[in-house]
Order: C-alpha cells, then structure tokens, then sequence
C-alpha cells in the first residue's frame, strides 16, 4: 500500500498530464460515482444505522438525496460552469477581451466530519473532482461502517491518482496535513479547525473551514406556539441533535416561555413516545465519550424535561434546559447532542446581551410575523446563514452559499459556489493588436492632463 506521500506524489504526477482539465472526463467519473452511490443505497443506509442508529427517512433526506440531488446537478451544468466567463473590459485597456478562466487548483485535502458522514465528505469530493482537481479524503474515524463503505465506493470509482479514501485517526490527518497541498476543505469543530488552519499557513496553502459554534434561534411573541415547537423538534433533534447548524440555544420572549416550553414537550413526545429511547426514529450519539461529554455539560443544569442518560447505549434523552447561565458548561462550548437551554428576552437589548457573548454563529433562526423585527435582526447579527420561521432548510437550496463567518469558519460551497469554491478564477485580457493608443509610452511631457482624464471618466 502507499504512504500517503507517494499518494499525492501520484496525484501531483497525474494533474500535470491536464488530463483532469478536460470537462468530459470529469463528466465520465462523476457518471460513475452516481451510479456506484445508488447501487449502494441500501448499503449506505445500513452502514449509517450500524454507526449511529440513524433512521432510514434521516438518512435520505439530509445524507443520501442531497448527494445524489448535487451529482444531478453538476452533471447537467457543469460544462456551463466551467466555460471561461467574458466579462466587460475597460476602457482603460482598450483595446481588449477580457476573461475569468475557471481553474482547478491541483491537489485537494478533504477531511470529513463524522456527523452526517456519508453527505459531508462526498459532496465536497462531488465538487473538487467537477472542478478538475485530484483529491485524498480522510472520512471519519468514527464512523467505521460508513467510512469502509466511502473507501470502497471511492476505489471502484477512481484510478487513485484523481481520488483516493485514506482511512485513519488523528496520526493519519497529522501526516495528512504535513504535506504540501494546493487547497484544503476541512469539517469538523472550531478546535481542530485552528489546526487545520495553522498546518495550512505553513505552505500558504489556500482553505475552506467549515465548523460550527452556537447558533441561537429567538422566538418573538407574534408566532404561533404549535407551529414553533413542531418545526423546533425536527430541526433541534434530528440526527439527536448532532447537526453543526442546529439550534444550541433558544432565546423566547418571556411573556410566552411558559407557554412555548409546554407546547414544545408536547410535541416531543408526539414526534418520539414518552420513551423515546425505544423510538426507531432517534439516532444514538456516535460513542460513549461524546455521551459523557454531554452529560458534564448538563451538569448543575436545570433540567425541566427529558434528561436520562445510558452511556452504554450512547443515548440521551431529548432534553429542555431552563435558564441557564451564559457562562455555564452548557453554555459555554457548542452542544451537539439532543440538549436545548431555554434562555428569555424582553427587549432587544436582552438579545444582545446572549448573542453578542459569544463568537460568530454559523447560524441564526428567529420565528417572528414582525417584518421589522425579523430584518432589523438579520441585520444587526454576523453569522454565516440562517432562516426565518424554520431551521435548517436554508442547507437543501444549492441556490444559497453555505459556510460561516468569523470563529463558525470561512468559505463556502453548495451547488455552484461549491464548484466556484475549488476552481481558481484566473483572470485573461487579450489584447488586440489593430489599435495601439500612445499616450502609455515614452516621453510622457504634455500627457499627463490626458492621463487623469481618461482616469476619470473611464475606469
């Protein structure tokens, strides 16, 4: 087997045929890894179930239809996208056409997250390789089933000098990031993120990072409750909580906490049983020290609903936090699991004071009918996207970039933008040769007035 040196020694060795430039090989593989991933739908299912007790439905919706919905994508658009784009020249230039040029950067680094597992290591992989790259992706060590399967997909796909599946730990994605690449796509937490970035300066190596933070999500008192809590028990606990852009904190206005909170078990408990441990439809947490990671979190909390634990079983209980202190353990790192403090705001100052204690989220969500209130908020807050009256969604439109801001990471990807993500725009005047205006050359005397002129008016 090669070390990963020779790998990317191979992948290097490969990019410099240009073979990777031409669009319809690019097609070709994609076609291929298309129909590899719907001959292993069901595998890919089982695969996420052994890893995580991730229900059939979850893994349809928010792993396997959004790969296959990207490939379809790319696929019908990607000799548009990767045609040179003309763009108006300048006067200043005259007499010229002007182009960006889509260019692949060469080899590319893709560490996956082992959260939604199988959807964030193939679609930015479906992306890389679109845009002309070669690309080594590291799955998650966590998610052995899922990652074996990814590794197995990918062989039967690609010679490995265009995409190669490294398995490993936290050795391999050292030795992994040691190396000299042309780009890096990382998922994964802010900590290692901070990793990632640092091993990547030291070759200037260009990166996405996408990570996470605490995404707030404000409940004003012109909403309707029912409504609300139904939406807020998807998004909150799907994939138990274990969602990068999922809602780690509620801020609601206090006239109606109480109201909302009751509102809010019930329908937990419509969606999950009054045990939801024996519910098929709630994933586990991916292992013990996360659970127990959790757990700590919770501790000294005030727990208002749900709150059992079984480390062995990797379970925890949908649980409610009532008015946790902003410097509390539950309050202090991002959640990931099934855990959602409850925080009250009166005046706008209130939020503020919760949102602004904390770095920029990946994420934002306010429930509200008030127009002014919902765009003042957009507005006023950073943070890398978000969505009124719902959670999540803003993620399934390719249409929109996702990424993050500040601490929640930088870059983007999906769709287009994720295409636009691994090319590099490279920028083409070309010069016509009938007209070849003086006034730029040698002796400069009485030009200069003529200069600032065409300053003015042209550029």
């Amino acid at each position: 087997m090669d070390t990963i040196p020779e790998i990317l020694l191979k992948q290097k060795a490969f990019f410099k045929t240009q073979k990777t430039k031409e669009v319809s090989y690019r097609l070709s593989l994609l076609k291929t890894l298309k129909q590899e991933i719907i001959s292993n739908e069901q595998a890919i299912y089982e695969a996420l179930k052994k890893d995580f007790r991730k229900p059939e439905f979850e893994t349809f919706i928010s792993e396997f239809g959004l790969v296959i919905s990207e490939l379809n994508l790319v696929i019908r658009n990607l000799k548009k996208w990767a045609k040179p784009e003309r763009v108006k020249s300048s006067m200043l230039t005259f007499p010229s056409k002007d182009y960006v040029y889509k260019q692949p950067y060469g080899n590319v680094l893709i560490i996956a997250p082992w959260n939604y597992p199988f959807l964030l290591a193939m679609e930015p992989l479906i992306m890389a390789v679109a845009a002309g790259n070669t690309v080594v992706l590291k799955p998650s060590e966590l998610t052995k089933h899922t990652s074996q399967l990814i590794t197995d997909m990918i062989q039967k796909t690609f010679p490995e000098s265009i995409a190669k599946s490294v398995q490993g730990g936290v050795e391999t994605a050292t030795t992994l990031l040691a190396q000299k690449w042309d780009y890096i796509f990382f998922t994964g937490s802010v900590p290692v993120g901070k990793i990632v970035a640092r091993a990547a300066a030291n070759h200037l190596t260009p990166v996405t990072l996408e990570l996470g933070g605490k995404s707030p999500c404000i409940i004003d008192d012109t909403v309707n409750l029912k409504l609300v809590a139904r939406r807020i028990s998807w998004g909150k606990f799907l994939n138990a909580g274990q969602t990068c852009i999922s809602a780690d904190y509620i801020i609601v206005k206090s006239n109606i906490k109480d109201a909302f909170i009751e509102t809010l078990k019930i329908e937990i408990v419509k969606r999950y049983g009054k045990n939801p441990k024996e519910s098929p439809d709630l994933p586990r947490i991916i292992n013990k020290r996360n659970v127990s990671r959790i757990a700590d979190m919770m501790d000294e909390s005030q727990v208002i609903f749900g709150g059992d634990i079984d480390v062995e079983d990797c379970y925890i209980a949908p649980t409610l936090i009532d008015s946790p202190d902003l410097d509390s353990k539950i309050m202090r790192d991002e959640i990931f699991g099934p855990v959602l403090p409850i925080l009250t705001y009166n005046t706008e100052q209130d939020i503020e004071h919760v949102i602004w204690h904390y770095d920029k989220p990946l994420a934002l969500y306010i429930f509200s009918n008030n127009n002014t209130f919902i765009e003042q908020t957009i507005n006023k807050y950073s943070f890398g996207g978000g969505v009124v009256n719902d959670l999540l969604i803003h993620f399934g439109n390719h249409r929109l970039p996702f990424g993050g801001i500040g601490a929640s990471g930088m870059g983007a990807y999906h769709g287009k933008t994720g295409f636009d993500t691994f090319s590099h725009n490279k920028a083409i005047s070309k010069r016509g040769n009938w007209s070849d205006p003086g006034v730029r050359y040698a002796p400069y005397k009485g030009k200069f007035g003529f200069l600032k002129k065409m300053f003015k008016y042209f550029s």
